[in-house]
């Protein structure tokens, strides 16, 4: 058997493996320890623990459980409710203003917690119902939410950025200012989407039914403004040549914890042990999968898979953006069946090298990667996303849903496409902050 062919024989029993539900961490750990015995006998497990303990001896997982502690103390208090609310009464009079609303929620929440599946929970349960009440549609309620949820991991500080920059060896510093702009661009065309779509329908185009006095709109502004104090210090500590990005995440969590305390008067032992205890259980099992994914890429380095694809692309003499559309294919396809964890640490160790020999910036990539994760995540059958907001409203159905969030997709492969004509939309500030 060729490499060639035992690289795709690889890939179709992880996705096997994967897809029965088992753990993604001990599913690549079988799969790799399946191969490597199956290959080089029982000796390949003398280098077990050290492949899997070598692979986490790197200051910058330090990151990892302080942006998720900083995700879980935000996503504890009351902080998604009052970020709705408050757009909400500036946003008043703007058509489609509720949408619009609770998109704009979802990325000043996702910009503090990093988290997908959290944005939508945190949003989602007090957006779509008031939505919907108001006048507007299932579909366009609960796809806006969804889609909404999936800035968590574009915009900064992102866990999946930091997978893809241990992964790949590339600064994760940059990669979080190459996020910000793409970032907003999506959470622009978002609301450009759900303002059109509210027009052309006439759903609820202003709330006559409520004025909100300047009072009432300075009224949230205390609650609002830490949000602001926590992100600037983050961007201060990490781009002011202060901190590293691990002690910039030490910083951004200490002033979550410190605000869920003073202005949510969160200060209760259990509650903040709760904290402490949901972060530190969702870093364990992420750091898992970082291990299990060295082990995974030893397996194909050592089987010689990894060499084998590159030389083979390398070969094939194709144009670079063909390239890159079947790359892009690839990873949708595989979004479609896989979390984002797990596809970033598979085929990075793989795309890298290729992305590398074809001229293409791997900050830039990363951004071009995490969409395609974004999407992912309202992608069927395994999109995240989907059955979340499913959770929140089980009256509606998952084809809705589904159909809600369509256009927002079509709105994440045009901004990959405008990221492609226009690299600069993603390097430009890494490149003008962080020289190269």
């Amino acid at each position: 058997m060729s490499e060639l062919h035992l690289g795709v024989l690889i890939c179709l029993v992880a996705i096997a493996v994967l897809a029965t539900g088992i753990p993604i961490a001990f599913g690549l750990g079988i799969v790799s320890l399946g191969f490597l015995i199956a290959f080089e006998g029982f000796r390949s497990i003398d280098f077990l623990a050290d492949t899997l303990f070598s692979g986490l001896d790197d200051f910058t997982l330090v990151s990892i459980p302080m942006f998720v502690i900083m995700g879980a103390a935000i996503g504890s208090s009351r902080a998604g409710g009052d970020l709705y609310e408050a757009l909400n009464r500036w946003l008043n009079r703007v058509p489609g203003s509720l949408v619009i609303s609770n998109i704009g929620a979802c990325a000043l929440f996702a910009a503090l917690t990093g988290s997908s599946p959290a944005t939508c929970a945190a949003i989602g349960k007090m957006g779509i119902p008031e939505m919907r009440k108001r006048g507007y549609s299932a579909d366009l309620a609960t796809g806006a939410i969804a889609a909404g949820g999936t800035l968590g991991i574009l915009i900064p500080p992102s866990v999946t950025m930091i997978l893809y920059g241990i992964a790949s060896e590339t600064s994760i510093g940059k990669l979080f200012l190459a996020g910000v702009l793409p970032g907003l661009l999506l959470t622009v065309l978002f609301m450009a989407w759900a303002l059109f779509l509210s027009w052309k329908r006439g759903e609820r185009l202003v709330d006559f039914d409520r004025r909100y006095t300047l009072a009432e709109k300075l009224e949230l502004l205390p609650r609002v403004v830490p949000f602001l104090v926590v992100i600037a210090g983050v961007v201060y500590a990490l781009y002011g040549g202060i901190a590293t990005p691990s002690e910039a995440a030490g910083v951004g969590a200490m002033l979550c914890l410190v605000m869920v305390i003073v202005v949510y008067r969160i200060w209760n032992i259990q509650h903040l042990w709760q904290i402490l205890r949901d972060g530190m259980r969702e870093s364990g099992m992420l750091l898992m999968i970082i291990a299990t994914s060295i082990l995974f890429s030893y397996m194909m380095s050592s089987l010689f898979v990894t060499q084998s694809v590159a030389q083979w692309i390398a070969g094939l003499e194709i144009n670079r953006w063909v390239l890159m559309l079947f790359i892009n294919v690839l990873l949708l396809i595989a979004g479609c069946f896989l979390p984002p964890a797990a596809i970033i640490l598979m085929t990075t160790p793989i795309l890298a090298p290729i992305i590398s020999n074809a001229g293409f910036d791997p900050v830039w990539f990363g951004v071009i990667l995490t969409i395609n994760m974004e999407l992912g995540l309202i992608t069927p059958p395994v999109g995240l996303n989907l059955f979340v907001i499913n959770g929140i409203v089980p009256d509606v159905s998952l084809p809705t849903i589904l159909k809600g969030a369509l256009p927002f997709m079509l709105c994440m492969m045009l901004a990959i496409l405008l990221i492609c004509i226009f690299p600069e939309i993603a390097t430009w500030l890494p490149d003008t902050l962080m020289k190269r």
